[in-house]
């Protein structure tokens, strides 16, 4: 069951608030490994509204955000594809935790460490309701689906597939 507390503030939190995005905040226990499925689980929401964020690099080693569903994952090549890149791959853990800034489990696609492009499934922008990782794990933010490409200026692509 999710347990509201008090959150202190991190660069995620710091970054919504600077922009004036309305959200709310939610917090559940973090289990290694849970991914979205568990924070969903805890929250008693969709999975599908539990959006992950995903730090890729490109062939040259150049990262990227790209915000998904829960209950899907990511073309690699869709997504090289429709970005222009030869080819797309997850960073591993300690990369994508230099590129962002947050913990593998806590990364949120506001106030990353480095600038990087942000890519949305566009499904994901048009959902009147999301819940996304807050920069820290075990905190999630509520808001509106559109504020990803409204405030944030993620790019809609169309690279969703299925869980298997």
């Amino acid at each position: 069951m999710s347990k509201e507390k008090h959150v202190s503030a991190t660069p995620a939190t710091d970054w919504l608030k600077a922009h004036k995005v309305d959200f709310r905040l939610h917090t559940y226990d973090f289990v290694p490994h849970g991914g979205t499925d568990q924070a969903a689980k805890e929250l008693g929401v969709d999975p599908h509204i539990m959006i992950k964020t995903l730090i890729m690099e490109d062939e040259n080693g150049e990262p990227l955000v790209i915000l998904m569903h829960g209950d899907c994952v990511v073309s690699t090549k869709n997504l090289a594809r429709q970005v222009g890149r030869k080819h797309i791959a997850p960073c591993e853990p300690e990369q994508a935790q230099r590129n962002s800034g947050y913990f593998v489990g806590g990364t949120s696609p506001f106030g990353t460490r480095k600038r990087m492009p942000v890519f949305v499934q566009d499904t994901v922008a048009q959902l009147p309701v999301i819940y996304i990782n807050g920069g820290r794990r075990g905190v999630i933010a509520e808001m509106a689906g559109s504020v990803l490409t409204e405030v944030l200026k993620a790019v809609p692509v169309h690279v969703a597939n299925p869980k298997e």
